[in-house]
Order: C-alpha cells, then structure tokens, then sequence
C-alpha cells in the first residue's frame, strides 16, 4: 500500500481504551491483575546477558518455551511459542531436552511437567507467575461443590469440563470423575462428548466460555445455565435449581478478559467506523451481543439436540 493510498484514521486512546491497555487500574479487578504505565525493567540490568550466556551453554539440554503473552526480551530466547497448550504438547515433543523451561505462568508449567517424561524437569523462572481465573478455583473448593451436587442428587448425572487454563488439581478433579479438558477453540467439542456422557455439566473455572459455548455455539438458553458460587453457601444455589439447569457454571472469569465490555466495543466503532471486532470466548457475554464476529462462527440459530448416546463400556469415558 502506497502512502498516498493509506487511510488515517482516529485511534487516538480514549480514557477506556487506555483503562483496557492496563494503564489505569479497574477496582472491580482481582488483586494482581493492574499493569499501571510501562513495563518495568528487569531487577537485573545484566539478566538478558547471563540469560543468553545460560543458554549458549545448555544448548540442545535445554528447551525454552515462550507463551504469546511474554515480554519481546523474553520471547527473544524462546525456542518454540504459541498458546499454553500447543508450548506444552511442544515440550513433550522433545524428550532429549533435560531442561525445559516455560515462560508462562503456573498452570502452563504444570500442563507440560504431566506430558514430559519424569527425566525432564520442567522449571518455571517466576513461582509468582499465576492466573488469577486458575486461582479461583481451588481442590477443596470444587471438592465441597461435588458434595453439594450429591446431596441434591445430581452428581452422577454430571460431567465435569474443566478449560486448560486451571491447576493440576482440577486437571486430576476432572478425570477422577470421569471428565475432559478442553481449550477455547474445542470447548463445543468437548460439551457435545460431555452431554453424550451425562445429562449436566460442570465447567471450570471459567464461566464465560462455558456460557458462551452453551449459549451462542450450541443454542441453549441463558435459564439452561446457573453459576456455582463457591464462597457461598451451597454455591448460593437450590437443590431445584441444581436439577433443573444444564450448565452449572463455575463462577470464575480471566481478569483481563472480563475488562472487556459493550461499552468497550461501541468506543472502538465509535472511533473506527467499521472495525471488524474479534472477540474471544472467554470475554463477557455483552461483549459480542450486539454485531460482533467471534472467535468462532455461531450456530445458535439452529437448535442445539444431545448427539446419540455414546457406546458403553470401559473405554466409554478415556
């Protein structure tokens, strides 16, 4: 494209576009979650030099996985990047590298230590480095859920899905009790195996892209979900309520993610007449009801039925 042909356009930062980048601090945020001015410095001024003399001297000992979300003085040492599930399926990918290190937070570290052989040791540079969607989600709580569900005599007919974005802890939940885990892109997939196993659903830890999979991808209705609050009282919901939803949501959202509002969507075509305006699953579900394209194409104009029941046996659930 030429210059003369380029076309200006207004992107000057609005107050909430800027409060989207991080730069002003949302108090209905999770604690952790504010990335005020700049990015910092590195505590180390010397750390991206030791950090390349380190790996010069590993070599092919070491595997570095960078995730999409890193720094560039990061990323610049990553041998592979992507999104967490892809980095993990990476690392075990090469099991002749001792070392894998995963530039990541938590849960990405542990997704790959479960792929990777128990000769390899996974490090993770920051423990600090969390999630506070994974985080809100913990063993015991979902535990003492499952113990709710089965005092009001659901619990057998429900299915946990549990997004890759959760701890380990739920991971094992997950598959004790016959489930799956899913990723952004295969969540309907996996929904359609869970109805074919069960009637109901438990998703974890991430209520909108349950919802929103439910909702917009499958045409169920907003009355099919209710959301598990664990720090209430049975979750804040009924035994009647229990048996009549289809999806029990956990209630849990990405910080980042939830920032995301209508609001936020008419202040970009506001400013950019029309912008094409993707938007992610996991974002609240005002965020793509009024002329949005999701990451995904919709089908809730076509009502959504329970594919065949699925074959019996012991390999039924693997």
């Amino acid at each position: 494209m030429t210059t003369a042909q380029t076309t200006e356009l207004d992107v000057q930062p609005t107050p909430l576009a800027l409060l989207l980048l991080g730069r002003e601090a949302d108090p209905k945020s999770e604690r952790g979650v504010e990335c005020p001015g700049d990015l910092p410095s590195p505590s180390d001024p010397d750390l991206v030099e030791r950090a390349r003399a380190a790996k010069e001297k590993l070599g092919d000992k070491v595997f570095v996985l960078g995730h999409h979300y890193q720094r560039d003085e990061v990323i610049q040492f990553a041998d592979v990047t992507g999104d967490s599930f892809k980095l993990a399926r990476d690392a075990a990918a090469r099991p002749e590298a001792e070392y894998i290190v995963f530039c990541g937070v938590h849960f990405m570290a542990e997704s790959a230590d479960i792929l990777t052989s128990d000769d390899q040791k996974v490090v993770l540079p920051d423990l600090a480095a969390g999630c506070s969607m994974a985080d809100m989600a913990t063993a015991e709580q979902v535990a003492e859920c499952w113990d709710v569900l089965t005092e009001a005599g659901v619990a057998e007919q429900v299915v946990p899905v549990s997004y890759m974005n959760s701890s380990a802890d739920i991971k094992a939940f997950t598959g004790r009790h016959g489930g799956t885990i899913c990723t952004s892109s295969n969540a309907r997939k996996a929904l359609e195996w869970a109805f074919a196993q069960g009637e109901k659903v438990l998703f974890l830890p991430d209520q909108h892209l349950g919802r929103n999979t439910a909702v917009r991808d499958m045409g169920m209705s907003l009355e099919d979900c209710v959301v598990y609050n664990p720090h209430k009282p049975n979750g804040g919901l009924t035994a009647e309520q229990l048996r009549d939803a289809k999806m029990i949501l956990w209630r849990g959202h990405c910080s980042v993610h939830g920032r995301f509002s209508l609001e936020s969507v008419e202040d970009v075509r506001a400013r950019i007449p029309g912008v094409n305006v993707l938007v992610h699953p996991s974002a609240g579900t005002r965020s793509w009801r009024r002329r949005t394209t999701s990451a995904r194409p919709s089908t809730s104009s076509r009502p959504w039925r329970p594919p065949p029941p699925a074959p019996s046996g012991p390999s039924a659930r693997s």
